[in-house]
């Protein structure tokens, strides 16, 4: 690991006016990056679906199926990167533990800063929840 967050991801972000936080292309470039992250992090994922969600941003079964809520699209990549990493370490964790939070410090050493940014800068989900 780089130690720089995102480090490998796709190019996604060209053109973007600097000082504005990257934001994903599409449904793919999402997709994308959930499969990157599965791959270093080292879990299986079988599917990842984008769809509306109204109460919250992902779901992650035990069978490898991922759901991102589509509201993620709007919002900057690190949000994003977040959402997904903290879904696919429930695979190692299934808790919110001292073990799940070692896990996320792993991968993500800013996870706490990302988290505070969903929860307090657009972290209500606008589709009612």
């Amino acid at each position: 690991m780089s130690g720089q967050v995102g480090a490998g991801l796709a190019p996604a972000h060209g053109g973007q006016p600097q000082g504005v936080a990257p934001t994903w292309l599409d449904a793919e470039d999402l997709r994308w990056a959930a499969r990157h992250w599965a791959t270093r992090i080292g879990v299986r994922l079988r599917e990842v679906h984008i769809r509306p969600m109204t109460t919250k941003w992902a779901s992650m079964s035990t069978a490898g199926r991922l759901t991102l809520n589509s509201d993620l699209l709007a919002l900057p990549r690190a949000t994003g990167e977040y959402v997904i990493v903290h879904e696919l370490v429930h695979l190692l964790a299934p808790n919110h533990g001292k073990v799940f939070k070692s896990f996320m410090a792993a991968y993500l050493p800013d996870w706490e800063e990302r988290e505070r940014s969903l929860n307090e800068g657009g972290g209500h989900i606008p589709s009612g929840g």
